[in-house]
């Protein structure tokens, strides 16, 4: 009981010295000690009665001493890391790998293959010119829906600068938001771009040695055709693949070589420039056209279907020039009058109803040869 009434007594104290700081005074400091001394020699030296239980009451607050209010809590949740929605990557250059050459003002059509390794799909994305050479591409391409872990091949129509030189040119990758696409493996983490060189022409010239000959001679439309199977019939166009009916055709050309009959060949060149594709007769089943030489008996009917041959080259795509040389020096030397060409699948038909061949017409492919007279 003591204690507690000592310390009622001390907090009475307390605050009776802090209320005396705020009491007017001539001299407040020494105001203030002294009514503060004489109240605490009063309190100590009172003595409770035995029995008897201390009354304390307790003195106002000062105004000056209002607790400060704690600041109220806030409900705002902190920001949370987001996923990585869209993202690209790139993969390759399909086409115009860095550094290809072009001349002044030539059209090509760069291709890459980008990959769509975020969470989300593309959906009204679009390919965007972002910096460097625009090369006459446009500002902004649609790209077609793309799932995530789906890959696509991006590619843009451009020209080559009129100027010879180094140019380069910067796409991205823009969602239907307008927010530009990271591109891992791209240039900086973010782009990809298309990088060639242009260089003026160099016009070839070639003299011809002393005491050489040159020829150059055109595929004969009336002894070069299609043979189908199993149709019958050798139309003059040429055509090596399949066709809408899943039939195998194969292309014959002539070229009449009686003239060089014991010569001496120095080079021989078969040109297949003037020829097309339809679809796609390198890839699939019909795993590329070969290019064979054969001879067979004039005039070509269904009976030089099958007749054997010698490959020379298989082609994957529409070739340059094929180094004939050795094979038309072989019929040279034999005397023959015919040397014959046959353009022909590797594989089946793919059974999908869909033409897929290469297309020759007679007067545009060339046999040059050069020979000693």
């Amino acid at each position: 009981m003591k204690n507690k009434t000592r310390l009622f007594s001390l907090l009475a104290i307390i605050v009776l010295f802090m209320s005396a700081c705020n009491l007017p005074s001539s001299n407040p400091e020494n105001a203030a000690g002294t009514a503060a001394a004489q109240t605490v020699q009063a309190l100590l030296s009172v003595t409770p009665a035995s029995g008897a239980t201390p009354s304390f009451t307790p003195l106002p607050i000062p105004a000056s001493l209002t607790p400060i209010p704690l600041p109220a809590a806030s409900n705002t949740p902190l920001p949370t890391a987001t996923t990585n929605c869209n993202v690209a990557q790139f993969v390759s250059d399909i086409t115009i790998p860095d550094g290809t050459l072009v001349t002044p003002n030539q059209a090509f059509t760069k291709k890459w293959r980008i990959k769509n390794i975020g969470s989300c799909t593309w959906t009204g994305f679009s390919m965007v010119f972002d910096s460097g050479d625009a090369m006459g591409g446009p500002a902004s391409k649609a790209i077609s829906t793309v799932n995530p872990g789906q890959e696509i091949d991006l590619e843009v129509n451009l020209t080559a600068p009129a100027t010879p030189g180094n140019y380069r040119g910067y796409w991205r990758i823009n969602t239907n938001g307008n927010v530009l696409v990271p591109v891992v493996s791209g240039y900086q983490g973010k782009s990809f771009y298309v990088d060639v060189k242009v260089q003026n022409p160099v016009t070839a010239t070639y003299t011809l040695p002393p005491a050489v000959a040159q020829v150059v001679l055109n595929a004969v439309a009336g002894e070069s055709g299609t043979l189908y199977e199993p149709a019958a019939g050798a139309p003059s166009t040429i055509l090596a693949g399949d066709t809408g009916s899943n039939d195998i055709a194969r292309g014959y050309m002539s070229f009449d070589i009686s003239t060089l009959s014991g010569k001496t060949i120095k080079s021989a060149s078969l040109a297949l420039a003037g020829c097309s594709s339809m679809q796609d007769p390198f890839t699939g089943s019909l795993a590329g056209i070969w290019v064979g030489e054969v001879q067979y008996a004039l005039p070509l009917d269904q009976s030089d279907y099958n007749i054997s041959g010698t490959g020379i080259v298989l082609l994957t795509s529409l070739p340059g020039p094929i180094d004939v040389k050795s094979y038309v020096q072989t019929r040279a030397t034999e005397g023959k009058a015919r040397f014959q060409i046959r353009l022909h699948p590797s594989g089946p038909t793919d059974n999908d109803g869909v033409a897929d061949y290469m297309s020759c017409n007679a007067g545009s492919v060339t046999l040059t040869i050069s020979y000693q007279p």
